[in-house]
């Protein structure tokens, strides 16, 4: 027996009946008639299908399939191969341009959820302070608040102990590898990959809950999160055992004497 009714070619394959009859009004899957009208297959319909189908799985539309199904049954594998390779190439950009977007789009909500656990409760209205509800990359507020008074300034003493400082600095060090690092007025800015944003955004509320006299500013840039560090002068020793080079330092990077 040469020929498969629809039915048959229905059970051997899988794929339903009516899919059958789509694919051969769409010119993929050509069948014969019978005398009574029945629609019948050749024995290459099996392999014709398993064809059509590993297209589809790499998201081929039905029209590229079809051109692809023309080089297939008249070629050898390897036109068939450099017919398909620009096309797989093709999807494989767009999926990884979908998949960076959706990332940058997580990094934002994770960024911001740690910024709303962070906030304390307050019963008065939103100000400019919640800035989670800020879109990526929105400017500063034209009229910054006044830093308050000197006297009323957190003193520049990070109150961590030897251990939990070194352990602090390493988590930092894990982060920041890799980071490209610009000097700022009393700070420095980080700039690394934007999937690193929930991470960041975690530890800098633990860094303010030891040292809150830094000053932290998260920005989205694409798929890149700048990290801006400032404080006062007498923390420039702190931030430099932080956020410089590795190699800067023998062991525990120094702590400000206030801190010791």
């Amino acid at each position: 027996m040469d020929t498969l009714r629809i039915s048959q070619l229905a059970a051997r394959t899988g794929v339903p009946a009516t899919t059958l009859r789509y694919y051969e009004s769409a010119g993929l899957l050509p069948a014969a008639r019978t005398p009574a009208g029945y629609r019948v297959y050749g024995r290459d319909a099996v392999d014709r299908l398993a064809f059509i189908g590993a297209a589809k799985h790499l998201g081929l539309s039905l029209e590229e399939i079809a051109e692809l199904l023309a080089v297939w049954a008249a070629a050898d594998c390897r036109t068939v191969r450099a017919d398909l390779r620009p096309r797989v190439l093709a999807r494989l950009a767009a999926a990884e341009e979908r998949a960076a977007e959706l990332a940058s789009f997580t990094a934002t909500l994770r960024a911001a959820l740690a910024r709303l656990d962070a906030l304390p409760d307050r019963s008065g209205r939103c100000d400019p302070s919640c800035v989670f509800l800020e879109p990526p990359g929105a400017p500063e507020a034209a009229a910054p608040e006044p830093e308050p008074p000197l006297a009323e300034q957190p003193p520049v003493a990070c109150s961590l102990d030897g251990g939990g400082f070194a352990e602090r600095t390493a988590a930092w060090r894990r982060l920041t590898e890799g980071a490209r690092c610009a000097p700022l007025s009393g700070g420095v800015r980080l700039t690394v990959p934007a999937d690193r944003a929930a991470a960041f955004a975690e530890l800098v509320v633990s860094e303010q809950r030891c040292c809150p006299f830094l000053a932290f500013r998260l920005v989205f840039d694409g798929p890149e999160l700048h990290c801006e560090v400032t404080g006062p002068a007498e923390a420039a020793e702190l931030l430099d055992g932080l956020f410089g080079p590795p190699d800067a330092h023998e062991g525990p990077p120094p702590r400000p004497a206030a801190a010791r």
